[in-house]
């Protein structure tokens, strides 16, 4: 009841990051406010929700797709290492330059939208619709706004957010074999 009341609360217009939601129980204070000195964030533009969505929703797109094709195995596979490959050297990297943001937070490197929305793009263009060039140009161009959006919010710098483009390209376009395919390396994009 109190994770309700949460995601209500922050989902609410006008609820900003110092409001907290009283609950029989006491208040509930969102993560942002752990430490009490964190920044409220800025308020997303068009391009920067644009790619929070496509972050999610090209891998899913590409999911369904390789559940309808018998091959969520190997999809689920190569998103595994591909998350915890972003993760691992977002570690790696934190407090090093390379992994400083350009608004001044640590683990920048690499992008994590950019290598979640690669991943789904090129399994979409490449296993989905290899026979299709415009909905590939067309799910990669949606990758590569997600991509972009992340330098125009300050999140990540060129490096970073082509660093995470080419995780997340290698491992959609990859296949393992598993699941009945055959080991296989296709973008999708065919002009």
């Amino acid at each position: 009841m109190r994770g309700l009341a949460l995601m209500i609360a922050l989902a609410l217009p006008g609820a900003g990051w110092a409001d907290s939601v009283h609950v029989a129980g006491g208040p509930v204070v969102p993560l942002g406010l752990v430490h009490g000195d964190a920044p409220a964030p800025a308020p997303e533009s068009g391009v920067e929700r644009f790619g929070t969505v496509m972050k999610y929703a090209l891998p899913a797109a590409a999911a369904l797709c390789a559940h309808r094709d018998d091959r969520l195995e190997d999809f689920a596979l190569r998103g595994i290492l591909q998350a915890g490959l972003v993760l691992g050297l977002k570690s790696l990297t934190d407090g090093r330059p390379i992994g400083r943001r350009p608004n001044g937070g640590g683990r920048g490197f690499p992008s994590g939208h950019a290598a979640a929305a690669g991943f789904g793009a090129a399994d979409l263009a490449g296993k989905c619709w290899p026979d299709d060039p415009a909905a590939g140009a067309a799910v990669h161009g949606a990758a590569a706004v997600t991509a972009l959006s992340r330098i125009g919010a300050e999140q990540h710098d060129g490096r970073q957010v082509a660093a995470g483009m080419l995780i997340g390209l290698g491992f959609g376009a990859a296949s393992f074999g598993i699941g009945g395919q055959g080991v296989d390396f296709a973008l999708g994009l065919r002009f």
